[in-house]
């Protein structure tokens, strides 16, 4: 039996297609809150990015998070993802 495919997904900092496990998924569920999934599984619309504060930076700077999720994303929320993501 061939062995399953591994799934890619993109990252949205440096545009780099890697494997789903090597990334940090971030996550807007229903009620429109933004925040780090760090299961992979749960509710919502998810983006994924590189575990790195500088792919982070980068979609910060480039709004692509924004433009992914459709909304204006509060500045405590993108300083908490990086806090984590520093850890």
């Amino acid at each position: 039996m061939p062995a399953k495919k591994e799934p890619l997904r993109q990252c949205i900092g440096c545009m780099e297609m890697k494997s789903k496990k090597e990334l940090v998924r971030i996550v807007k569920n229903k009620l429109g809150e933004v925040s780090l999934d760090t299961t992979g599984k749960a509710q919502g619309r998810g983006a994924y990015i590189c575990p790195n504060p500088e792919c982070l930076k980068k979609t910060i700077k480039s709004r692509r998070l924004e433009k992914v999720f459709e909304m204006k994303i509060p500045e405590e929320i993108l300083c908490e993802m990086q806090r984590r993501l520093e850890e």
